[in-house]
C-alpha cells in the first residue's frame, strides 16, 4: 500500500462517522472540538487545517457515546463498511499512529527529521510535500504513523508561536512526571490556545498560553 491508498482508506472510514447515521455523535464532537475558540470560517486560510485535525480527532482519539471507544477502535466490527484489504491495513497502520508534540530539526533529502517532545526521540518522517512548512522556532502538534517500515505524517497540523515554547515544554514536563495525566487532554487544550491566539491578535501570547485565564479568554 502506498501513501495515497492509505489517505483513500482513511477518507472512507472517516466519512462512514460522519455520516447521518452519527449525525448527533458529529454535532457533539463538533461543540466538544470547537468550542470556545471562535467561530469556524470557511473563507479563513486555516479552514481545511482545522477540520483535518477535527476529523483525525474525531475518529483517533474521541470514544463515540453509543460505544465509548473510538471509530478506530470499533470499525472493524461494522459490516455496512464493507472494508476491503486496503482498508484494513490501513486500521493497522492508523493503530500506530503518535500524537504528540514535535520539533523541526532538519530537512535530510526529501525527508523530514523531528524530535517527538514527549517521547524525547528522532524520527525521520518520508515526505517531502511538507518541507517548505516547518520553521525551527514552532513547536508543532501532529499525527505520525508507521507504515512499510517508514514514518509519514497524517494531515492535521497546529503550529505554534515561538512564544509559547517555554508553556508547552513546561506542561509536557508536567505530563511527563505524573502518568495520571492524559496526554490527549493537552494537545485539545493547546490545540484552543492556538486558535484563541489567532482569534484574539491584540491580546499578547503569554496571556492566552497559560494556566491562570486572568482574561476569561
Amino acid at each position: 500500500m502506498n501513501y495515497e491508498t492509505f489517505l483513500a482508506s482513511l477518507q472512507k472510514l472517516i466519512g462512514h462517522y460522519t455520516s447521518e447515521e452519527f449525525k448527533q455523535e458529529l454535532t457533539d464532537a463538533k461543540k466538544e472540538f470547537f468550542d470556545n475558540t471562535g467561530s469556524l470560517d470557511v473563507n479563513k486560510p486555516y479552514f481545511n487545517l482545522r477540520m483535518h485535525q477535527f476529523y483525525e480527532w474525531y475518529f483517533l482519539t474521541r470514544p463515540m457515546r453509543s460505544y465509548m471507544k473510538t471509530p478506530l477502535v470499533v470499525c472493524d466490527q461494522h459490516r455496512n463498511l464493507r472494508l476491503t484489504e486496503d482498508d484494513l491495513f490501513a486500521i493497522q497502520v492508523l493503530k500506530t499512529n503518535q500524537h504528540s508534540f514535535f520539533e523541526f530539526i532538519k530537512t535530510k533529502n526529501e525527508n523530514i527529521l523531528v524530535k517527538d517532545l514527549f517521547a524525547g526521540n528522532k524520527i525521520e518522517v518520508f515526505q517531502s510535500d511538507f518541507v517548505f512548512g516547518f520553521d525551527q522556532k514552532e513547536y508543532f502538534q501532529a499525527r505520525i504513523v508507521e507504515m512499510n517500515k517508514k514514518y509519514y505524517f497524517l494531515k492535521s497540523f497546529c503550529f505554534h508561536p515561538e512564544s509559547a515554547q517555554k508553556f508547552i515544554l513546561e506542561q509536557i514536563k508536567l505530563h511527563q512526571k505524573n502518568a495520571d495525566l492524559n496526554r490527549e487532554d493537552l494537545l485539545l487544550r493547546l490545540n484552543k490556545m492556538r486558535y484563541k491566539f489567532e482569534q484574539y491578535k491584540h491580546v499578547k501570547p503569554e496571556l492566552i498560553y497559560t494556566n491562570d485565564n486572568k482574561l476569561g479568554l
